[in-house]
């Protein structure tokens, strides 16, 4: 896919489109990696689907955003709605995993683009930053240098595979052509670490979390939550209570993965999302 831009109020945000003339599925990635998370989705998809893949200022961003950007939790997901606004993008698949911003641009009244939501293993309720791998992030950002000599150490491929650090996120290594990839914005740009620390602290309060989920009871429209059943990081009986939420909501179990369902899973995933597109209004 070739790389294209768009200039955003936060600064320039990179991403690929499949083009076509099917239905439109924009995938969102989490922190620390980039687009290339749906890579394998995307192949599987693209006959049928125009996929269009943004990378989010999450550390994996290769062009640091504006200092003044507000790159929260609800910063981050005000510039999905305005990606979706600057490319006309209408009746869109919105599809998640890992990032559970999406649930705030629901709550914050900016859906009006969005046809269809899929909500693959993701941060939900309480569970920001998630799990163990999140909450040594948040210490790492709250450290003067902390987040520089957090990625400056996962250059160790062995550290990767760490409870603390990548080994719940996935069952299986990533390549580690992909994985350097993805940390190397963080490795070589100060102004990249800066644009993850300001999200990593941009969590609200437990109240304003658990408002956007419930939120989601506004979203009438298809819903698929495709839960990983043996997550370590995301607890699997969110899947089933954001299902639950939503009025239109159905829920999958993927056995044998992680968090990163794209990425351990992307045959099962990808079926169940063109299914889901394709196939009519409640089909999962």
């Amino acid at each position: 896919m070739p790389h294209l831009e768009v200039e955003l109020s936060a600064g320039t945000i990179e991403y690929e489109d499949t083009g076509g003339e099917g239905p439109v599925a924009v995938l969102l990635h989490g922190v620390a990696m980039d687009g290339s998370l749906w890579r394998e989705v995307v192949a599987a998809l693209a006959p049928d689907i125009r996929c269009v893949v943004p990378t989010l200022p999450l550390g994996g961003h290769r062009r640091p955003m504006r200092p003044d950007a507000d790159l929260s939790v609800l910063g981050v997901a005000r510039l999905v709605a305005e990606f979706l606004d600057r490319l006309d993008l209408t009746d869109v698949t919105l599809a998640m995993n890992d990032w559970g911003g999406a649930q705030a641009l629901i709550a914050d009244g900016r859906d009006q683009r969005i046809g269809r939501l899929v909500i693959t293993s993701c941060e939900a309720f309480e569970n920001y930053p998630p799990g163990l791998p999140g909450r040594n992030l948040r210490l790492a950002a709250k450290l003067p240098g902390g987040l520089n000599a957090a990625f400056k150490l996962l250059k160790l491929a062995p550290l990767r595979r760490l409870p603390m650090t990548w080994g719940w996120m996935t069952k299986r290594p990533v390549d580690r052509e992909v994985m350097d990839a993805w940390f190397r914005p963080l490795w070589t740009s100060p102004e990249v670490r800066r644009d993850l620390r300001k999200y990593a602290l941009g969590v609200p309060p437990v109240n304003e979390l658990l408002h956007w989920a419930e939120a989601l009871r506004t979203f009438d429209r298809p819903a698929l939550v495709a839960w990983a059943s043996e997550d370590r990081v995301m607890p699997p009986e969110h899947g089933l209570r954001l299902a639950g939420l939503l009025p239109r909501g159905t829920l999958a179990e993927i056995p044998d993965s992680y968090t990163l369902i794209p990425q351990d899973q992307p045959g099962p995933l990808s079926d169940l999302i063109r299914a889901f597109v394709l196939g009519g209004p409640e089909t999962a």
